[in-house]
C-alpha cells in the first residue's frame, strides 16, 4: 500500500481535481468515503499512481492555489501515471451516490435496468468512418 506521506499526497491531488461544492451540493474527491474507495480501488494501478505522488511528492504540504498549480502542470504533463491517478479519482467519485444524485441519476448499478442516452448527432462519427485505417496489420 501507499506510504503516508504518498497516501496525504494523493488526497491532496484529489481534492485540487475535484473540490467540493456547496453551490452544486457535491463533495469533493477527498471526502473519506470517496478516498477510502479510492485507496481501496488501487489494484492494477498501484505502481503507475506511484510514479505519479512521486511526481507530485509534496503536494499535501502547501496551500490550496499551489495544490492546483502543481495539479495542473502534472496534468500537462501527461503520461500513464496521469492516465492512472485521474481513472483512480474518477472512477470512485462518480460512483458515489452523493455525486450521482446531484447529477439526477439515480444511484445504481446500470445494469440490468440500464440508463437512457438521448440519441445524438450519429453523422459527426462519419469523419473518423471514412479514414483510412492507421494501425498495423498483425500477421494471421
Amino acid at each position: 500500500m501507499l506510504s503516508s506521506q504518498e497516501t496525504n499526497d494523493l488526497r491532496a491531488f484529489a481534492g485540487a481535481m475535484i473540490p467540493a461544492s456547496a453551490r452544486h451540493g457535491v463533495p469533493g474527491a477527498d471526502d473519506d468515503k470517496i478516498f477510502a474507495d479510492i485507496l481501496s480501488s488501487l489494484d492494477r494501478d498501484l505502481n503507475d499512481v506511484r510514479a505519479a505522488l512521486k511526481r507530485l511528492a509534496g503536494i499535501a504540504d502547501i496551500a490550496a492555489d499551489g495544490r492546483l498549480k502543481k495539479a495542473n502542470a502534472f496534468r500537462a504533463e501527461g503520461g500513464p501515471s496521469v492516465v492512472a491517478i485521474a481513472r483512480a479519482v474518477l472512477q470512485c467519485y462518480y460512483r458515489d451516490d452523493r455525486v450521482m444524485r446531484a447529477l439526477g441519476q439515480e444511484p445504481r448499478s446500470p445494469f440490468p435496468k440500464g440508463h437512457v442516452i438521448e440519441q445524438g448527432d450519429w453523422s459527426l462519427l462519419d469523419p473518423v468512418k471514412k479514414r483510412a485505417p492507421f494501425w498495423r496489420k498483425v500477421p494471421q
